[in-house]
């Protein structure tokens, strides 16, 4: 496969992310934990259906138990804490803080071995994120509890762009694997939800609907297609156009009548795409002085 090829395909996880908030409030009032557990049972099915097909089998057995703990202590992590930010504090805010996951590893990515970061990445990092913060930024106060569902986002942010750099370390270990952490993030979590929370159905229909999208879409395919974009692809470059999540978001919400559309969509468009677009040049300039 191809760097390219291997980019476009990790790109697919975005367009799946941009979901990922506006089917979680849907969800409401199903606790973290518990949401955690119904949404990667779900994904989990979907990777299994994945190795039944392609016979992926030996594959598994090959893969070592610290990489399956590694993988399923990111995602069980990240969920967690993204699902608990988003019941916590204004969706919107917590999105946004949650989104500094790209421009983390966009530096993060500098520390792996054969990378380089340039300017022209920095700058278009920044542009993008300036972008995203225009679609939620509303400058009002928050309280003990909006705190610390910001700062769960932050942690959450950290722990997704951890994940992500440090798979490109895992590179060897076949995409079929993230069936295993999906399966292992389910297990830990409904044992977490019993001792922990107390069960919250969906209230509706529609509820349910969410909670089943949420495992097939943002919560089931797009870890297999990202994780085979982070090891494959051009990290930085994904790293960068993830910020176009935000903006899709938003759109879905415009759409949905949640949220109003503005000229700020508009701008943030821009910033973000041309972010994007400066940093794929920086990235390619890099690879013509240094080539895989």
């Amino acid at each position: 496969m191809t760097r390219a090829r291997a980019t476009a395909i990790g790109f697919l996880a975005v367009l799946l992310w941009a979901s990922l908030a506006l089917l979680t409030v849907r969800t409401a009032p199903v606790p973290p934990l518990l949401l955690n557990a119904i949404t990667f049972a779900i994904g989990g099915a979907v990777g299994l259906v994945w190795i039944a097909v392609t016979d992926g089998w030996r594959d598994l057995r090959a893969v070592p138990a610290r990489v399956y703990v590694f993988g399923t202590a990111a995602l069980f992590g990240y969920h967690f804490l993204y699902f608990s930010a988003l019941r916590l504090a204004p969706p919107a805010e917590a999105s946004l803080i949650a989104y500094l996951w790209p421009l983390f590893i966009v530096l993060f990515s500098g520390l792996l071995p054969g990378e380089r970061l340039a300017a022209g990445h920095l700058t278009g990092a920044l542009m993008a994120f300036a972008g995203a913060a225009l679609l939620v930024l509303k400058g009002a106060g928050f309280s003990l509890a909006q705190g610390w569902g910001l700062a769960l986002a932050f942690l959450a942010a950290l722990t997704w762009a951890g994940y992500s750099v440090l798979s490109r370390r895992l590179g060897a270990v076949p995409t079929v694997s993230v069936a295993v952490f999906c399966l292992g993030t389910a297990a830990l979590s409904a044992c977490a939800h019993l001792a922990l929370e107390s069960t919250a159905l969906p209230e509706s229909s529609a509820g349910w609907i969410a909670c089943v999208a949420l495992g097939l879409g943002p919560v089931g395919i797009a870890f297999y297609v990202w994780d085979l974009g982070v090891k494959q692809g051009d990290i930085q470059l994904l790293g960068v156009t993830a910020y176009a999540a935000p903006l899709l978001s938003t759109m879905a919400l415009v759409i949905a009548g949640i949220a109003p559309a503005t000229p700020r969509i508009a701008v943030a468009a821009v910033l973000i795409t041309s972010g994007a677009a400066l940093a794929a040049r920086a990235g390619a300039k890099l690879r013509r002085v240094s080539p895989d």
